[in-house]
C-alpha cells in the first residue's frame, strides 16, 4: 500500500504516504482510509496496523515461501519473478499475531502501528535458502534444488523493495519480533515436510 521504497527512505513507518503500485495494494490503502473516516466522522474506536510480508505455517499455497517449498519438495521448477532482486521485510506469523493482540489490548485509539520483522531479504535469497534447507533434509538424486530455479516475467506493480519500521510499536507497546528469519524459515520448511504427501 505504501508502494516502492525510494533510495532516500530506509523503511516505511506510520507517517509514510500511501502510494499503492497495484490494485491489490490500492484496496488495502482504501480500507485504511475508510476506517480512518469512520473514526474521524463518528468516533468509531479503531486502531490500525500495517505489516511487512508474513510467512510461517498454514500460509496460502500461492505465496512465495509455501509455493517454493512445495515445488522444491517435489523437485519441480522454482519460478522467481524478474531477476529475483526484489526485497521484502519478513515477519513470522506468530510474531504478527502477538503484535495484533498487543495493539488490540494496549494500542491508542485512532493510532496506527507499523509491524515489521527487521528481516530484509531478496526474493532470490529466500528461494536459495529454501533450496539449501531442503537439500540438507531431503536430497534430490543427481541434482541440487538451486538448479531448479527459473526466472519468469515479473508481475505488474511488483515493488522493488518493501520494508516496515516497527519503532513505534517497539517503543510504545514493548513488542519485538522474536523469530529470526533463518529459524522461522527452517521451522516453516520442517512444517511443510511433516505434511508432504
Amino acid at each position: 500500500m505504501f508502494g516502492d521504497l525510494s533510495d532516500d527512505v530506509s523503511r516505511f513507518d506510520e507517517n509514510s504516504p500511501y502510494r499503492p503500485s497495484s490494485p491489490y495494494s490500492a484496496s488495502k490503502a482504501a480500507s485504511d482510509h475508510l476506517v480512518r473516516a469512520w473514526h474521524h466522522s463518528y468516533g468509531l474506536p479503531v486502531v490500525l496496523t500495517n505489516c511487512s510480508n508474513n510467512y510461517g505455517p498454514f500460509q496460502h499455497a500461492e505465496k512465495l515461501i509455501p509455493l517454493t517449498i512445495t515445488r522444491a519438495i517435489r523437485g519441480e521448477e522454482l519460478p522467481v519473478y524478474g531477476d529475483g532482486a526484489n526485497i521484502r521485510d519478513w515477519l513470522h506469523v506468530e510474531d504478527h499475531a502477538l503484535a495484533l493482540e498487543i495493539v488490540l489490548q494496549r494500542g491508542m485509539i485512532g493510532r496506527s502501528y507499523a509491524i515489521g520483522g527487521r528481516e530484509e531479504h531478496r526474493n532470490i535469497g529466500v528461494v536459495t535458502m529454501i533450496c539449501d534447507l531442503l537439500d540438507a533434509r531431503l536430497p534430490l538424486p543427481g541434482t541440487r534444488r538451486r538448479e531448479l530455479i527459473r526466472f519468469v516475467v515479473d508481475r505488474p506493480g511488483h515493488d522493488r523493495r518493501y520494508a516496515i519500521d516497527p519503532a513505534r510499536i517497539e517503543a510504545e507497546l514493548g513488542w519485538r519480533a522474536g523469530w529470526t528469519f533463518a529459524a522461522g524459515l527452517a521451522g516453516t520448511v520442517d512444517w511443510h515436510l511433516a505434511r508432504a504427501d
